[in-house]
């Protein structure tokens, strides 16, 4: 028997949608995750695919997250557009806000959205990516629950804090990169717990600050930022943008939040966008030209640009129109969608 299910590009977002359905999420709510599960998924990026339908579940049954509210947007004459996502999944916030985001841009050469009293559980990239399709060019950062140690700690204070970043490329796909400031995605240790494997060294601490391989005990302990104190700093500053700047919690404050249940991190999320056609001054077309020719020095020399993997994910999936999930999360899938 086959370790691995076959799922058509349909078939992903219908099984998306009677699961959210099934857990309790309003229609709007049901379709902004299942979209974003369904290009996660086409992607082969399976840490943040239907797997995160398991979390999705999880908060609704902790009775945290309001799956019908609708997110209200607050109105400004400056280049920062809030929306409140008054306790719903940030999905939907950013859908209905952004519009607003990318006329601002336009008008100002650079603007902010700022989502505040969300739960967020998802890829940034896909976010990114809509404002690159628009000729813009973006990033986001959002902080988590506090399972990250810094720098010489022992003990959680920070999020997996991920920051993303999206370039767009006349013609081509963009250049993003979308990465935790954590060594490693929660996501990707619970799918080696999942798959009985031991973690890498360098990537978790056990509950006594001790470095450690055993998924088990990193989801107790904590995790490791990237680079050492590099990676360290990122994440602060992540904490303070995304959180104090906009006036929401910080990774400590939502953990604390969640008070012991497996719900989705509740926070905020910044996102900014820039227009290439203000900050160039109107030569886009040469600063383009630039841009290429360092992305052409790069991969001219056996090097691959973030995301090549990805894209190249996309198109092989979309061509054959199914992917691949392990048995094991199929069977977990089907549990929820019955």
């Amino acid at each position: 028997m086959s370790d691995t299910v076959k799922l058509t590009l349909d078939e992903i977002h219908g099984l998306s949608l009677t699961i959210l359905k099934n857990a309790g999420y309003g229609p709007d709510h049901c379709t902004a995750i299942a979209d974003l599960l369904t290009t996660c998924q086409i992607d082969d990026c399976q840490s943040h695919g239907l797997f995160r339908l398991l979390m999705c579940a999880e908060t609704m049954k902790a009775g945290k997250v309001d799956g019908h509210v609708a997110p209200v947007i607050t109105p400004s004459d400056n280049a920062i557009v809030r929306v409140d996502a008054r306790g719903g999944i940030s999905l939907l916030a950013f859908h209905e806000a952004l519009p607003h985001l990318i006329e601002k841009t336009r008008t100002h050469g650079i603007a902010a959205m700022a989502i505040n009293r969300c739960f967020h559980f998802s890829a940034l990239w896909p976010e990114v990516e809509q404002l690159s399709s628009a000729g813009l060019a973006a990033m986001a950062m959002v902080p988590s629950h506090s399972w990250v140690a810094p720098a010489g700690g022992t003990r959680g204070s920070l999020g997996t804090n991920p920051l993303a970043f999206s370039w767009p490329r006349q013609g081509q796909d963009p250049f993003t990169f979308d990465f935790a400031t954590s060594a490693f995605a929660r996501g990707e240790i619970e799918l080696y717990r999942r798959a009985g494997k031991p973690l890498p060294d360098g990537v978790a601490l056990d509950k006594k600050g001790n470095p450690t391989t055993d998924p088990h005990a990193a989801m107790e302990g904590a995790m490791l930022t990237f680079g050492g104190y590099k990676g360290s700093a990122l994440s602060i500053m992540i904490e303070l943008l995304a959180g104090p700047l906009i006036d929401d919690l910080t990774s400590l404050e939502s953990l604390a939040y969640a008070d012991g249940t497996s719900s989705a991190p509740y926070h905020g999320e910044i996102i900014l966008a820039f227009d290439p056609a203000q900050f160039s001054g109107g030569r886009v077309d040469e600063n383009d030209a630039r841009a290429e020719r360092l992305f052409a020095d790069i991969t001219g020399q056996g090097a691959r640009l973030p995301s090549q993997r990805r894209y190249a994910a996309r198109a092989r999936n979309k061509a054959r129109g199914y992917v691949e999930i392990s048995k094991s999360l199929h069977d977990d899938l089907l549990a929820l969608a019955r």
